[in-house]
Formats: C-alpha cells, sequence, structure tokens
C-alpha cells in the first residue's frame, strides 16, 4: 500500500487531501502543529502526527516515524501554510522571516527528509501546493507573494533535478477556497496596516478578501492532488479552485501595467 504525508492536515485543503488518499487507498499520515483538531481524522482511519514546519526535531521525528512503521513514502503533500497580509512599511521584519519559515523552509526540509526515501525507492510524489498568488500579485502582500514566488521556483528546479530518480514535483495553485486561510489574512491585514497610512487601502483588500465566501470546497483541490498523485507523467501544475484558470489566464496576456490598472480598479469599488 501507497503511503502519503500531508502537511496543514487539521482543516482546509490538508484534511480534505489526507481524507481523499485514505478514501483512494493510501495510508496516510496526516501532520498538523494541534494534533486534538485531526480527531475526525483519526477516526478514519489516517495517522496523525504532532508536526510543526517550524520545529526541524518535530520533521525529522515525524518522517521517521513514518519510515520506520511503513517502510516507505510515496507522497508529499506540502499544504501547511498562512496569509500574512498588511503593508511592507508596517509588517516586522520578524514576520516576514516567519512567513518564510512556514511557506517555504519547512517545505523545502520536508523535501529533503523524504528525498533519500523516494530516491532508494526510484520512485515518489511532491505535491507543493502554491497559489495563483505564485503568478500574481497584490498590494499589501508583498510578503505572501514572495514565498509563493519562491515556492513555484523551487518546485521547478526540483522537478528537473528530481527526475533521474522518478521523483515527480507537482505545483498546485487553487484560486479562492472556502478555508479558515481569508479570515486569517484578513485579521491579520487589519491588525497591521488598518490604523496606519495605508488604512484605505487595507479596509478595501479586507473587502475584497470577503469574496472568498464564494470560493469553492476544498474538495475541488483534495481531488485535483489525487489526480496529479495517481497519474503516470502528470501535469508540472494544476490550477483549481473559484476563479484560478480565468485570473492566471489574464495575467498572462496582460502587460504589468494593464494588470495594475485592473486589480487596483476592482479594489476601488470596495473603498
Amino acid at each position: 500500500m501507497k503511503v502519503a504525508l500531508v502537511t496543514g492536515a487539521s482543516a482546509g485543503i490538508g484534511e480534505a487531501t489526507a481524507l481523499a488518499l485514505r478514501e483512494a487507498g493510501y495510508t496516510v499520515y496526516g501532520a498538523a502543529r494541534r494534533v486534538e483538531r485531526m480527531a475526525g481524522l483519526a477516526e478514519r482511519g489516517i495517522k496523525v502526527l504532532a508536526m510543526d514546519v517550524t520545529d526541524d526535531a518535530s520533521m525529522v521525528a515525524g518522517i521517521e516515524r513514518i519510515i520506520e512503521e511503513s517502510g516507505r513514502i510515496d507522497v508529499l503533500v506540502n499544504n501547511a501554510g498562512y496569509g500574512s497580509y498588511g503593508a511592507f512599511e508596517d509588517v516586522p521584519l520578524s514576520e516576514g522571516k516567519y512567513q518564510f519559515e512556514v511557506n517555504l523552509f519547512g517545505l523545502a526540509r520536508l523535501v529533503q527528509l523524504t528525498t533519500p526515501q523516494m530516491r532508494a525507492q526510484g520512485s515518489g510524489k511532491i505535491v507543493n501546493i502554491s497559489s495563483i498568488g505564485g503568478k500574481i500579485y497584490e498590494p499589501l502582500g508583498g510578503w505572501y507573494h514572495s514565498t509563493k514566488f519562491a515556492v513555484e521556483g523551487l518546485s521547478d528546479s526540483l522537478r528537473l533535478e528530481l527526475k533521474p530518480f522518478g521523483i515527480d514535483v507537482v505545483v498546485i495553485e487553487p484560486g479562492a477556497i472556502k478555508t479558515e486561510w481569508g479570515g486569517i489574512a484578513v485579521e491579520n491585514l487589519l491588525k497591521t496596516s488598518g490604523d496606519t497610512a495605508y488604512a484605505p487601502q487595507a479596509k478595501a483588500l479586507a473587502k475584497f478578501f470577503g469574496q472568498a465566501a464564494r470560493g469553492s470546497h476544498p474538495k475541488v483541490i483534495a481531488d485535483v492532488v489525487l489526480k496529479a498523485v495517481r497519474a503516470r507523467r502528470p501535469k508540472t501544475r494544476y490550477a483549481a479552485g473559484f476563479g484560478a484558470k480565468p485570473i492566471l489566464f489574464v495575467r498572462r496576456v496582460l502587460p504589468d501595467r494593464a494588470f495594475d490598472a485592473l486589480f487596483l480598479g476592482a479594489l476601488r469599488r470596495f473603498a
């Protein structure tokens, strides 16, 4: 039986992905900081791990446990992450560094820890949950978008690097999804810049994010992850969820200044 690890499995996309893989017959390890929030997953036959992607010891222990118990690891779904928003001037550098620790360096460390086993097997799939935010940009989202642009670039390099060993690297680019992500992003945004010189932008962007209530169910992304890991030759990227494909199409065809004007015009409607 193939073995999968899903990070950020306590809610949203991670939870839905863990369930989808389990239902497809995988042995699934769901990892998150708060194990108590994964009680429902445990009841469904998913093995839960306490793992903080900013804590190297917990990541090492988690991978060692999986290999000791199962003898292999076939799929790594790097889903843990959050959105830190606020004007670049207002966000403490420590918060910017933490955003990178969670969204990029935790992901990178788990790749380092799993690839030796995948190389020994001669096969494996690494699925990195990026975002359409890895291809587009917004005001007051500099740190978040920087991390997702970095995930995209790292994944491209890894895809070539790991191909000779039979390891596929896939990027998933969700659009608007109904998860806790939007609420956390808005809370960070208003806390950081809601009372500064950037308050008008912050309040308009917070209203704009309210559209995420129209987003897709996390299962939409879970189904795409399952499709990718089952594919003999997966695509390098899958865009899915509310607005993902049309937004990425517009970004591809419009010059930077035209995309700037389009986004700022949309934001003015929420001012």
